[in-house]
């Protein structure tokens, strides 16, 4: 589990730090612009660290499912092998199809100023700007995001179906609630960050309100990996037990 929250993590400050600075830059200064060059950085590493943690969220809702269901041979099949191979693999997914987005979505020719209603460099917005028809494109993002968001979530309702069965057949309560805590914290981080990318990569562009894609950006790109710590670290008695040393440390020194 903490090998897995410590890629999260690390992937949670990728995405952040491609947008944040940039993002605050342009909200204290009167220069909303950026580079063609920062433009295309900035969504390769954005599309590449949400579709790794995409792909990594699913992966470890089955290490959850192989503690609860499986605790006798957890440590037989969640090798550390095993655990890298599937860490990586998150990892070169998501960022091999980042690296062809980016290149699909900057080989179409753009119009006008290339104005972009939108605080960061994404894929629908980007669309907005193009001279041609973009149904190709758009067709393709679709399937790429079935791949990457609908197949990861139905691995995590399977996962958690076979979770909550298994939950249901211990028979104490204080068994249960050990079980459920193990997840709680992984479920609400899955809810947060899959209900708002679907609902920006999945539906059809002659859906999409530029208004609406913008407060959903924000919670994916910004909220949620912000909170991402706060949700894990508070339902983790180690973490919370450390920080309970540190204030009594202090209150001691004073």
């Amino acid at each position: 589990m903490y090998f897995f929250l410590s890629n999260l993590s690390f992937l949670d400050l990728c995405y952040t730090t491609s947008i944040v600075p940039q993002f605050l830059v342009n909200l204290s200064g009167a220069d909303k612009s950026i580079s063609f060059g920062g433009c295309v950085v900035q969504l390769f590493i954005s599309l590449g660290s949400g579709c790794t943690e995409c792909i990594l969220l699913a992966v470890m809702a089955f290490d959850r499912y192989a503690a609860v269901c499986r605790p006798l041979h957890y440590t037989v099949i969640m090798h550390p092998r095993l655990c890298a191979l599937m860490a990586s693999a998150s990892w070169l997914v998501g960022f091999a199809n980042s690296l062809l987005q980016t290149v699909l979505i900057f080989l179409l020719p753009l119009c006008g100023r290339n104005k972009l209603d939108h605080f960061l460099c994404e894929v629908p917005p980007l669309l907005n700007l193009a001279c041609v028809d973009t149904t190709v494109n758009e067709s393709e993002l679709f399937f790429v995001s079935v791949f990457i968001l609908f197949i990861p979530v139905a691995l995590i309702i399977f996962s958690y179906v076979q979770i909550a069965r298994a939950i249901l057949r211990i028979k104490s309560a204080a068994g249960q609630r050990k079980a459920f805590g193990t997840c709680g914290s992984h479920l609400t981080v899955v809810s947060l960050f899959y209900g708002t990318a679907i609902y920006a990569y999945a539906q059809p562009r002659n859906n999409y309100s530029q208004d609406q894609g913008k407060v959903t950006s924000l919670f994916y790109t910004i909220v949620s990996p912000m909170i991402n710590p706060l949700i894990y670290t508070l339902r983790n008695k180690d973490v919370k037990a450390a920080m309970k040393k540190v204030l009594w440390k202090d209150s001691d020194s004073r």
